[in-house]
């Protein structure tokens, strides 16, 4: 107990001493200093966002069997623009490239581990089919629009640039992956619905992020540091 006790008073004194060394005075909040909106936006909207993906995964169950096809398809994409469109195009409109790139990567598997599970069910009831290029799609359209996003909006905060950095890599992004989607025989997403369900939801979301990436920019929340990338 004494040796915590002596740590813990060695690490305030260092901590007193870099702060007096640099002439930069503490930023951050001490452990008293609590507000509403800590309560707020800290413990009460998360709790929100929680409460409603439970409510919604339960819509099915309580609208009907003949909406339940409606509501699944509805949740579905939102998951889908969320997880391969909305993080990678965010990341890559805040940060830079190589960070949009990294998370579409690494969203886009997470989305296809899903998937992967999804279809070994369907080929235990007589559906065989390989998924393979279905799966690849989603990974290189996260990776392609995080990554495109941040190389041609530069850290650029002018809102009108964000904008059409993001339209053009969400569209070439759900080009992409409907074109890879057809050579799969597992592939289901086809025709000019098939095209349009895929395309037109990515190219509304390139021009959504933006304007929240912007909020992101009013905070001082994005990566401004030039560098030789």
């Amino acid at each position: 107990m004494p040796l915590a006790v002596n740590l813990v008073k060695s690490l305030n004194l260092y901590s007193k001493q870099r702060e007096k060394g640099s002439g930069e005075e503490f930023m951050g909040v001490r452990w008293r200093e609590w507000s509403k909106s800590d309560v707020i936006y800290g413990i009460l909207v998360p709790l929100i966002v929680v409460l409603a993906i439970v409510g919604l995964s339960r819509l099915g169950s309580v609208l009907g069997f003949g909406s339940y096809g409606v509501v699944i398809g509805i949740i579905m994409e939102l998951e889908e623009l969320t997880v391969i469109v909305a993080v990678p195009l965010l990341l890559g409109l805040i940060w830079n490239r190589w960070a949009g790139g990294a998370s579409g990567f690494l969203m886009g598997s997470l989305y296809a581990l899903y998937w992967a599970n999804q279809f070994t069910m369907a080929s235990t009831v007589g559906f065989h089919a390989s998924a393979g290029m279905v799966l690849l799609g989603y990974v290189l359209s996260g990776m392609l629009i995080g990554y495109m996003a941040g190389a041609l909006s530069k850290r650029s905060e002018d809102l009108r640039r964000m904008i059409i950095s993001g339209v053009i890599a969400t569209t070439i992004g759900g080009l992409l992956l409907f074109g890879v989607f057809q050579l799969s025989p597992a592939n289901v997403v086809t025709g000019l619905d098939g095209f349009l369900l895929t395309v037109l939801p990515r190219i509304a979301c390139g021009a959504i992020i933006p304007i929240i990436a912007k909020v992101f920019f009013w905070y001082g929340m994005g990566a401004n540091k030039k560098t030789n990338l």
